[in-house]
């Protein structure tokens, strides 16, 4: 066969102008959109937590043992592959039921396509990967919804279960939690790399391994009352994930950033000046909330607020606690979870060190 007759490989990043969670909206201007939405609204008290924490899903509760967790959340591809492009998605999507304790019980698919500009085959294949995931999961992807659209999108609704008494909120760090990441970060850096084709083969290698590693240490979590917050470190990057924390609770973090587990190819890169556009929109944001070194090397300063996919739990737990939370972390695969800060009382900035 001609080689020059075979089909051009398809690069699903060409179709989109943005990819992963670096597609969120800024979180300031996502904060003036929705400041008057709900003003009226019914909240009945069966909701245990609706949008007024900016927390990670909406938990209602059914009865005295069970609550409803329930999430959503879809984007454009972040790598070319597209069978790694639906696990990834799913797996970020399915994060949020665990942010909140909850165990996944099903999911629905959200598909938005170029019809005629795709093959059918590479659709095919974008929600396979995402099914294997739900599968590693234990849980089915019982439907969906599909459209036509100007680029690929793709992602999850994801359900879960949870009891009301162990739903775990991101507005409830007390002062001198300890703060624990679950995976390290890096991930926008290296999406950015991959943009423009220049990630090296390891660094796809970490970047896989980061963004489709399930964050199953959730719904253990959720049985320890010493755990008294958490959430995910998704788009908004580490500094705005926590600083949700901070307000929250009506209080500050101190972070350590030597103690920050970084993916090595990501810190790498960020030393070579890769960066996301989403990571200045993010921290125009918020900046002015976060007290920096005035010697931080821009890099590290890039870092802080770099969007990540598919992010490790964010968890702020009881100091006598951290030896039983890294346990958990590390008996379900999480081998660089580590101690990162801590929380104290005063204004709702983080401090780092």
């Amino acid at each position: 066969m001609n080689d020059s007759l075979a089909p051009a490989p398809i690069h699903l990043t060409e179709y989109s102008h943005g990819g992963g969670c670096g597609c969120k909206i800024a979180p300031a201007v996502l904060s003036k959109i929705l400041a008057n939405s709900g003003a009226a609204r019914l909240l009945p008290p069966e909701l245990l937590v609706g949008t007024e924490s900016s927390d990670d899903a909406a938990v209602y509760k059914l009865n005295d043992s069970q609550a409803i967790v329930a999430t959503t959340d879809f984007f454009m591809p972040i790598v070319d592959d597209a069978f790694d492009f639906g696990r990834i998605a799913a797996t970020n999507a399915i994060s949020d039921v665990y942010a909140m304790g909850g165990k996944p019980i099903f999911a629905l698919a959200i598909v938005g396509m170029p019809i005629g500009k795709l093959p059918v085959e590479t659709i095919q294949q974008i929600l396979a990967g995402g099914e294997s995931v739900c599968a590693a999961a234990g849980i089915p992807v019982a439907g969906g919804h599909s459209i036509d659209a100007p680029e690929p999108i793709y992602g999850l609704v994801a359900l879960g279960i949870v009891h009301p008494d162990r739903v775990k909120r991101n507005d409830m760090a007390r002062a001198g939690d300890v703060l624990v990441l679950g995976k390290p970060l890096g991930v926008g850096v290296m999406s950015a790399a991959l943009k423009k084709g220049e990630l090296s083969a390891e660094g796809y290698r970490q970047m896989l391994a980061s963004t489709t590693q399930l964050n199953t240490p959730g719904c253990r979590l959720a049985e320890m009352s010493s755990v008294h917050a958490m959430t995910d470190v998704t788009g908004f990057a580490l500094l705005g994930h926590l600083l949700e924390i901070c307000r929250g609770s009506r209080m500050g973090a101190t972070v350590q950033f030597d103690q920050l587990p970084f993916w090595s190819v990501s810190r790498e890169l960020a030393q070579q000046g890769y960066a996301t556009g989403a990571a200045e929109r993010n921290w125009n944001s918020y900046g002015h909330d976060v007290v920096i070194p005035a010697h931080m090397p821009d890099w590290q300063h890039k870092l802080l607020s770099d969007p990540q996919t598919s992010g490790g739990l964010l968890v702020a737990c009881a100091p006598e606690a951290v030896d039983e939370v890294l346990g958990v972390f590390r008996s379900e695969g999480f081998d660089q979870a580590c101690v990162i800060g801590a929380m104290h009382a005063g204004p709702a900035k983080v401090t780092v060190r």
